[in-house]
């Protein structure tokens, strides 16, 4: 009767929603779309290494004079951080078979280690505009600078080895890691507040108005924001993945939408925008001045 139909109705309806819930669940782990998703992260990557590489050989043509200067340097970083990350994510579905399992650890943290040092290079360099504007010593900077990064790698080094000799302690050190990356990114976002926020407020009150100092105090502001963004979210979401391993974790395979949410902010989208904000080149250096017979006047220096 009525009550028969009804009662099939109902079933009907919640095998409809099992079958739409299992569905769901089916699409998180479709081996395409985890494809897609990872060979978008990997052009993406792609994209960001060959702008870096062409800003590098402007810069170069621009000032072919000078050697490797702090933003030659931070473009090389970049194109090399991000096209390490381009390779990865290219061959990402395989990685999870390469012996030994730290194997694919190595390559899946090196870029983000790259990206650490990328950025509190430029920290580094505003860090010794300040203490030179402000007549301050600056011979402690880049020992500080080289010291910090060292750090970083032997500890990470040491969690790769560990975990190398000792692949059933792999889990435990892979939390250990994170939990190491999140403390370097805090400390990677205290240096851009710091330094870029100093910098910022020494150019606001320097006294000549003029649009060079516009663009300047606008090209800090600009960039302190979105590597402190950058920073604070990664430390978050990375600490977070390690509290709650099943709903949070992070650069998973059955999970494509959280890998690109997860790199988009943290790496591709701050890249992006920093890159678009020091786009910039350095002004062409004057040619010498010339004798009277032509040949040209050079600097002893």
């Amino acid at each position: 009767g009525r009550g028969a139909v009804g009662f099939m109705d109902s079933h009907a309806a919640r095998r409809l929603m099992a079958g739409g819930a299992h569905a769901r669940r089916e699409w998180w782990t479709d081996e395409h779309a985890q494809e897609v998703a990872f060979q978008a992260l990997a052009g993406a990557y792609g994209a960001i290494a060959l702008v870096a590489l062409v800003q590098l050989f402007r810069i170069q043509f621009r000032v072919p004079e000078y050697g490797w200067t702090t933003q030659k340097v931070f473009h090389l970083l970049n194109f090399v951080c991000a096209g390490v990350r381009a390779g990865v994510f290219s061959v990402r579905r395989s990685l999870d078979n390469i012996r030994p399992e730290v194997v694919a650890d190595v390559l899946m943290d090196v870029p983000g280690l790259l990206f650490f040092t990328t950025y509190t290079l430029l920290v580094l360099f505003w860090a010794e505009i300040y203490h030179q504007a402000r007549s301050l010593p600056t011979g402690g900077l880049r020992p500080t600078f080289v010291a910090v990064n060292s750090l970083v790698y032997v500890f990470q080094g040491a969690l790769w080895v560990w975990s190398g000799t000792e692949p059933h302690e792999r889990g435990t050190l892979h939390k250990v890691s994170s939990l190491f990356l999140a403390t370097v990114c805090c400390f990677a976002a205290a240096g851009f507040v710091l330094y870029g926020g100093r910098l910022f407020a020494m150019l606001r009150r320097f006294p000549i108005e003029s649009k060079g100092r516009r663009k300047k105090l606008r090209e800090v502001g600009c960039v302190t924001v979105v590597c402190t963004t950058c920073f604070v979210a990664r430390a978050g979401m990375v600490a977070y993945s390690v509290f709650r391993e099943k709903s949070g974790a992070l650069d998973v395979m059955n999970h494509p939408v959280r890998n690109i949410v997860y790199y988009a902010a943290c790496e591709i989208v701050p890249s992006a925008l920093v890159l678009f904000i020091l786009r910039k080149l350095p002004p062409r250096t004057p040619p010498a001045p010339r004798a009277e017979d032509g040949s040209q006047y050079h600097n002893i220096s």
